[in-house]
């Protein structure tokens, strides 16, 4: 353990991620898409003859400007830094890695963001105080500045999927960065760049029909009645577009990958999903749903169309998008770097030095002893616990070990942690889970510390665990 650990008890750390990183991605993707919808709602309005509906036009985008700046500009920017706070206590060694590799890519990415929040708050100030011209070429500065964040960004995300092999041909030598562009522009990076794209277009439209429906439908039924219809539009090419480039971003999968998928897919007819098929059903189902409600709620009745009905269809985003994020974290498994560091944030080269080494040998952050001084294998094993398990499990909460194991005795635990780590091509956990790595002390200790919390009036000595 080269880092201290955060500790969220029930809910686990991982999700701490998910919950802050399904919000973020609602809004920053909005950042993106609304970003083009903006200068091109703006552009339509100049453009009509009638003047009535030009200024009922314009002032509405004036109402959703503010809303887009305040939403994106504050909760976007406050729950982007709480992803970094959360990542970077929850995965430590992950984090250092793509910050080591890709520094010059955040700082690129940073540089960016300081223009699009600048010419967001610009875009909305100056409404009606410079000339209509330059106004609608600071939001095509803002959207090409959000653009450029996706782009940067979208590159990260897809290196800890699909690294590559040129990358992973130089990791761990120091030269990493060497090969910035290759595990930048990895084998995943076009196809979810396309995805990200169709997204953020959808949820410029979603989030538009969020302040389209407070119009007074009696008051200016044509106004309402344009702005909704224009808004739905803007799910149709991402909605027909998704399904070939969800095929495409498949195939661009590493094969030990698909099998999470296709292994749910298989055994559907028995009842048995993955996880990862699951949540793939899920957006399938929302999306579809976030159409049929778009179309017979927004399109066809645009008047009725109300407040109500444009949180339905939000929530149903919400869903779809928290679908795809949980995928896209689960199809990495069993790492968090592809092919280089297993998600509880051991390097796959070291699990053979550990397994020789121990676990705990270059912990500066364990205590090996009791309060006597006595080696305690019971604080032994809850860091190796924490350490190796605990980024995935709780104890009593999101993934219990205690109701997972609850039922075996201290041989059969014994017996469940000596199979996680010899990690035999046959293991039914392979797919899902890093091994165990360490000594045989370690496992004996881990078993112990597992033993205690799943059979608290077993017997506290050390006992040795059976093969």
């Amino acid at each position: 353990m080269n880092y201290p650990f955060w500790d969220i008890p029930i809910l686990g750390s991982g999700w701490v991620i998910g919950l802050i990183a399904i919000f973020h991605v609602m809004i920053s993707q909005f950042a993106v898409g609304g970003g083009f919808y903006l200068p091109l709602a703006e552009r339509k309005a100049q453009g009509m003859t009638d003047p009535t509906m030009r200024e009922a036009w314009l002032a509405q985008l004036v109402r959703h400007s503010k809303f887009f700046l305040v939403l994106t500009g504050v909760f976007g920017t406050v729950s982007g830094v709480g992803i970094w706070f959360a990542i970077g206590l929850t995965h430590p060694e992950a984090t250092s890695t793509l910050i080591h590799n890709f520094v010059f890519g955040w700082a690129m990415e940073w540089v960016f963001f300081m223009v699009e929040l600048t010419t967001a708050a610009v875009y909305y100030y100056t409404w009606n105080r410079i000339d209509p011209k330059l106004h609608l070429t600071v939001g095509w500065v803002y959207a090409g500045a959000s653009a450029a964040t996706l782009i940067i960004i979208n590159g990260i995300l897809t290196f800890m999927l699909t690294p590559g092999d040129t990358w992973i041909s130089v990791a761990g030598t120091g030269h990493e960065a060497s090969k910035f562009w290759n595990a930048f522009f990895n084998p995943t990076y076009w196809p979810s760049l396309a995805l990200r794209t169709c997204v953020c277009i959808s949820l410029a439209g979603i989030w538009a029909l969020i302040t389209a429906s407070r119009i007074d439908g009696d008051k200016q039924p044509a106004l309402k009645t344009s702005l909704v219809k224009w808004s739905v539009r803007w799910l149709v090419p991402s909605f027909v577009a998704m399904p070939f480039l969800m095929i495409w971003y498949y195939m661009m999968v590493p094969a030990s990958q698909q099998a999470l998928l296709s292994l749910g897919i298989d055994t559907i007819g028995a009842g048995t999903f993955s996880q990862v098929t699951r949540m793939a059903l899920v957006i399938i189902v929302t999306s579809a749903t976030i159409i049929g409600v778009a179309y017979y709620l927004a399109y066809r009745n645009p008047v009725e169309f109300n407040l109500s009905h444009a949180m339905a269809v939000l929530l149903l985003a919400l869903m779809a998008t928290g679908a795809g994020e949980y995928s896209r974290e689960m199809l990495r498994k069993p790492f968090v770097i592809g092919r280089w560091m297993y998600s509880n944030g051991v390097r796959v080269p070291y699990v053979a030095r550990i397994n020789q080494q121990g676990y705990l040998a270059h912990s500066a952050w364990t205590w090996n002893g009791d309060q006597s001084g006595n080696p305690s294998s019971y604080s032994r094993g809850e860091a190796i616990f924490r350490g190796e398990c605990a980024s995935c499990h709780t104890l009593a909460g999101y993934r219990p070990l205690k109701e997972l194991l609850a039922g075996r005795d201290y041989a059969g635990i014994g017996n469940f942690v000596t199979m996680l780590h010899d990690n035999k091509a046959d293991s039914p956990y392979r797919r899902f889970m890093p091994p165990m790595a360490g000594t045989k002390q370690d496992i004996d200790d881990l078993t112990n510390f597992l033993n205690a919390q799943v059979n608290p009036a077993a017997p506290t000595k050390v006992l040795t665990a059976q093969k």
